[in-house]
């Protein structure tokens, strides 16, 4: 039989699922021997009964009766009574702590009557009338929907104390009036209406957003505690306070918090009244103090973690109210699991159950000081996190300009291209007006370490006049200095002061100079010990190649050669594309292959004894080609003052309008591109070959892969993989240097995952590219869904998290499930790894680990981030 309410005396905290958080770790501290005041648990289960049917479980009515008669007979005291009513708080407790977004009604059982009782058992009218005035306005608020503002238009009147009676009526006539009825007398009725009220706060719009938010399950429900009052305002001898076992802002040891004197709870949560630093209670009530240390102790030797706690002290008696695990600031995380694992609490395996790949992140990038910062320009999406200054640009020349004399800039675009790449590079940060997440933008920016913020919709961009404007009409011109928050998503004007990272520095340099370095650099340590997933890097210079090394990458597993062929080197791309004969392409390739060839070589020397995965090119040529309408501009802007247009700006026009896709993404790219472009492929792959002999040369252990992308059936992989395996013999043969490279592919597309057994047999290694299998599987743009439909489809709860950013389990992550059996069962011992921006996200780290992934690949500076991860996957799976 389903049981519905368990008394504190019942439970415990592992029944958290059943007893909400709240509840269970009060029954905790009720086993504990703590002092906490009696009370009850009403579960999750009634909540979702009462949401699913619109009523309350038939049984529920009989057990709290019973429970709260149990409770009258062991306080000796009973709701109702007019002498020495028992009051009662009710207050929510999900799963998952929600903080401040359910609801909470306090003195529950006070009327006409009761309220006399109190003053008369009390000593004190004040504060028996204001604890009625505290009913009617959350029970009028909660219960039956009244504005809070008119209850608190009438309080502000009405300051002195002594008129709490007359605040009493008049609440009482706005509850009257506003929800057409009388403010019920009968106490029991009261109670029963108040947690009917706590249990619907879960549907609550602020609770559904922080779900959503948070990622938590929207059909988990909430408990409510039903628990005696204790009050914290009966005199200079009582107060109310919040203690943490450990600074949960810094990590360091000692008693933390804050108390109120002569105050309860909601006097703290609301900041109406200063509240002073918890150690000055010792010089105020010195046994409460100590009482709460030991008290605190007990705790943190118990649940071996830091502990948020809520008290009350009434008359120099103290009560426990609340415990639950603290949240903490990145940095007090890593310091708190190092302090345990010292102190002996926690093993040094236990570390990675305490810290974050999230965490990590933050503590990664410097930060802004924002304490006397004026209010930002806008706020757009936090996309690659940082904090940069510099002056605003336009356009990726003006970028590349200025950051070439010294000045640091900020590139700010309506939304980036690859032409931006430049001055991307040479940027700070880049701010775009629009994309999301996983744009173009974000994509590039985190892989190389800059800040940037994306979908500034706010923001009305105007590049051919150089400036922004705001929402309030701040016009912000070019040259202005503004700084960019990549980790809140808020633009400033001006410079805020930067706080370095001493993280950073210890992984760029080795230097483990602060106990938080040291404490991050211990975390890592365990993460490698666990891990079964290898970590690669996403980079393609040897600049990157080398960054990704000292943040403890394993290889790279994605080389992009497209971003070779940017810059200075367009002009040969141009040269291939725009050739009129055979013998003019072979010649702009043989240009080409010297240029690939030192790329190679450089990188597989930063990498040298690791793998790298070299990626042939796979966007389309019309992206190394100018703009169509600035191409077709220029050249009628000649013709109209009768001079003869450029006649390498009309052939352009022409390759541009002969390549010209209306959808490129599916287009002529990929393998693809490789088949029909005769000697492309052919030129890179012998540029990978000679990279290796030389770098064998050298005394250098070059471990080279080539892959073949967007293949769709194993024709396409298997002429590919001719004529590179034939180019690669030709180089072995010329230079007597065998310079045998494994060939596989990239599976981005349904069809490759779903005939991966075919394909498996003609590859050495499979890459998944989860960026495109999720365009493609989705039929969604990246950019143009995060820049338009996808935020409301956030925002309504249709995603609960975009599947550009965590893999989608049930669509992309079944191909790939699919791909790992199927392309495994065709060809034992296959290699498999991820290189999609997947690859740095913690949630889909597990999985990857779980499927049997041999590895995930990721940007250089998510790469501690995501080994990290890879040890959390296996740690919790123990």
């Amino acid at each position: 039989m389903i049981r519905y309410v368990y008394d504190f005396t019942d439970g415990g905290q592992a029944m958290a699922n059943l007893l909400g958080g709240k509840g269970a770790h009060l029954a905790e501290m009720t086993r504990m021997g703590l002092p906490v005041p009696p009370g009850f648990t009403i579960t999750t289960q009634a909540c979702r009964s009462l949401l699913s049917t619109g009523h309350e479980p038939e049984q529920l009515t009989d057990e709290l009766a019973e429970h709260l008669a149990a409770l009258e007979e062991s306080m000796g005291r009973h709701l109702g009574d007019p002498n020495d009513p028992l009051l009662l708080s009710v207050r929510s407790g999900a799963q998952r702590s929600m903080p401040g977004m359910m609801e909470t009604i306090l003195d529950v059982g006070l009327n006409d009557t009761t309220v006399r009782g109190l003053a008369e058992v009390s000593g004190n009218a004040d504060f028996a009338w204001d604890s009625y005035r505290r009913l009617l306005q959350m029970y009028g608020a909660t219960v039956l929907g009244v504005d809070l503002n008119l209850f608190a238009t009438v309080l502000a009147a009405h300051p002195d104390p002594h008129e709490l009676p007359l605040v009493v009526e008049q609440f009482k006539e706005i509850i009257r009036s506003t929800a057409g009825e009388e403010f019920p007398q009968d106490p029991a009725g009261q109670l029963r209406r108040a947690v009917r009220a706590v249990f619907h706060s879960w549907n609550g719009e602020r609770a559904k957003v922080y779900r959503r938010r948070e990622h938590i399950a929207e059909d988990l429900g909430t408990a409510v505690t039903v628990q005696v009052m204790v009050y914290g305002n009966l005199g200079p001898d009582s107060g109310t306070g919040v203690a943490f076992t450990h600074d949960p802002a810094t990590g360091h040891e000692g008693i933390y918090g804050d108390y109120l004197p002569n105050a309860q709870g909601e006097d703290v949560v609301s900041g109406t009244r200063n509240a002073i630093p918890l150690k000055q209670l010792e010089r105020i009530d010195s046994p409460s103090f100590h009482q709460l240390q030991d008290c605190l102790l007990s705790l943190t030797k118990h649940y071996r973690d830091l502990c948020d706690t809520e008290f009350t002290i009434e008359r120099g008696k103290l009560w426990m109210l609340q415990t639950r695990i603290g949240k903490r600031t990145a940095e007090a995380a890593f310091r708190i699991a190092a302090h345990f694992v010292d102190e002996d609490v926690i093993t040094p395996d236990e570390v990675l159950g305490r810290v974050t790949g999230e965490q990590l992140g933050q503590l990664m990038f410097p930060r802004f000081d924002t304490a006397h910062a004026e209010s930002p320009l806008a706020v757009g999406i936090p996309a690659s996190p940082g904090a940069a200054v510099g002056a605003a640009v336009f356009d990726s020349h003006e970028a590349v300009s200025r950051a070439g004399l010294g000045e640091d800039v900020v590139l700010v675009r309506r939304e980036t291209s690859p032409d931006d790449l430049p001055g991307m590079i040479a940027a700070r940060a880049v701010l775009t007006g629009r994309g999301g997440k996983t744009s173009h933008a974000a994509v590039v920016a985190r892989g190389m370490g800059r800040v940037c913020v994306c979908g500034t919709e706010t923001l009305n961009i105007d590049p051919s006049a150089r400036a922004f404007t705001t929402a309030d009409g701040t016009r912000v011109t070019e040259g202005t200095v503004i700084s960019v928050d990549g980790t809140t998503g808020a633009v400033h004007l001006g410079a805020l002061p930067l706080v370095e990272s001493d993280v950073m520095r210890y992984f760029e340099y080795g230097e483990e100079t602060t106990a938080l370095s040291a404490a991050v650099a211990h975390a890592l340590e365990r993460a490698d010990h666990a891990r079964r997933l290898g970590v690669r890097a996403n980079a393609d210079t040897p600049e990157d190649a080398a960054r990704a090394r000292r943040f403890g990458a394993s290889g790279i597993g994605l080389c992009r050669t497209e971003h070779m062929f940017l810059g200075e080197r367009r002009h040969l791309i141009e040269t291939m594309i725009l050739a009129g004969t055979e013998a003019d392409r072979r010649q702009a390739l043989d240009d080409l292959l010297p240029l690939q060839r030192d790329d190679f070589t450089d990188i597989l020397a930063a990498m040298d004894g690791l793998p790298v995965t070299i990626r042939l090119l796979d966007p389309p040529l019309h992206e190394f080609l100018p703009d169509r309408t600035e191409l077709t501009e220029r050249i009628a802007a000649r013709r109209a003052t009768g001079t003869t247009p450029d006649p390498h700006d009309v052939r352009l026009l022409a390759a541009v309008t002969r390549l010209d896709e209306h959808n490129p993404m599916l287009g002529l790219r990929g393998v693809r591109l490789g088949l029909v472009t005769p000697g492309l492929y052919a030129m890179q792959a012998r540029a990978v070959g000679e990279a290796v002999a030389q770098r064998r040369r050298d005394g250098g252990e070059p471990h080279a892969e080539i892959m073949i992308p967007l293949v769709a059936t194993t024709r396409e992989l298997s002429r590919a993989r001719e004529e590179v395996t034939a180019v690669l013999t030709e180089v072995s043969t010329a230079t007597g240097i065998d310079v045998h490279c494994p060939i596989g592919t990239m599976i981005e597309l349904p069809r490759a995952a779903l005939t991966a057994g075919p394909i498996a047999r003609h590859a050495d290694f499979f890459s998944l590219g989860t960026n495109d299998l999720t365009q493609t599987t989705w039929g969604l743009s990246r950019d143009d869904a995060e820049a338009s439909f996808l935020p409301a489809y956030l925002a309504q709860g249709i995603c609960d998290v975009s599947p550009f950013e965590t893999l989608d389990l049930d669509g992309v992550g079944r191909l790939v499930a699919i791909a790992l059996e199927e392309g495994r069962a065709a060809h034992p011992g296959l290699s498999v790894g991820v290189c999609g921006e997947h690859g740095g996200d913690p949630e889909s780290i597990r999985f990857f680990d779980t499927a049997g992934l041999d590895y995930v690949s990721c940007s250089p500076y998510r790469v501690p981030i995501a080994r990290l991860e890879a040890g959390r996957a296996r740690y919790f799976q123990r």
